[in-house]
This record gives C-alpha cells, structure tokens and sequence, in this order.
C-alpha cells in the first residue's frame, strides 16, 4: 500500500509538471525559426512565443515574432519573450522590454531591430548607435504601417 502511495504521488509531480507552461531554452544553431524558416544562430536578437497550452514557437528575430503573432489572437498566447542585447541568449518578457531600431546595429532579418531590458540600456545604446526606441504597443503600430 505505501508503495502504492509513492508511486501515485510520483505520477502527479510528473504530470504536473507536464503541465508547466513557461519557455523553452533556443538551441541555437539547430532550432529553426517558426517564420522564416531560417536557422537560429543569433544570440541577441532571437525571440520566442508560449501559448496557453504550452506550445512554443521559436524565431531567428524579434521581427519575425511580431509577423508571425498575427496568426493569432493575443488572448491564445501566454508569453513574448525576446533576447536582449546587453544579456546574449537571456530571454525576457517582450511586452516589457524598450527596442531600438538604429541602422547601426544589424538584426538577422534587417529590421535593425534590438531588444533591451530597460529603457536606461536602450538610452545608453542608442546614445552611441542612433535610432529610435519603442516600447512594444509602439512596435506593434510601427510594424502595421510598414
């Protein structure tokens, strides 16, 4: 009986935590980019999406992310999650997060599109580099009216 126990309670943990939904590590230079297709090599413009029910999309670029969520209803999708330029490969919550668009630093898809943490990095940033900065809800707008 008591070994029964053990093993039931081992396949709740298990299938609780099958039911974790969060991000997933980008294996870069296997993974390949939801959207374009391409390989994911960079580690500071690659992005990433979590549904609701815990699929995960992955993409090459921050840019790609936002074209492909147009598939969507943001209602299905749990998280944006994008690298920042200061931190290679750490993913953070897009929604939250100030991007850059300077012709001075390059993105894999050439929106020169770059995602920083907090505003003072993207300042600090676009002090030496140029551009303009947008928070997400700007980005969203920009990227419609292109």
């Amino acid at each position: 009986m008591q070994r029964l126990k053990q093993y039931s309670f081992v396949v709740m943990l298990l299938m609780l935590a099958s039911c974790n939904v969060g991000p997933q590590a980008i294996d870069y230079g296997n993974d390949g980019c939801h959207f374009c297709k391409m390989t994911i090599v960079d580690k500071v413009h690659a992005a990433e999406i979590v549904t609701n029910k815990g699929k995960i999309y992955k993409f090459d670029a921050s840019e790609c992310m936002i074209n492909f969520k147009k598939e969507f209803d943001d209602s299905e999708i749990k998280l944006y999650l994008t690298n920042i330029y200061t931190e290679p490969e750490t993913l953070v919550d897009a929604t939250k997060a100030t991007f850059l668009i300077s012709k001075n630093v390059p993105s894999p898809m050439g929106a020169f599109l770059t995602a920083f943490k907090t505003k003072n990095d993207a300042e600090m940033v676009q002090a030496d580099k140029e551009g303009t900065l947008y928070t997400w809800n700007e980005l969203l707008i920009h990227f419609k009216e292109q």
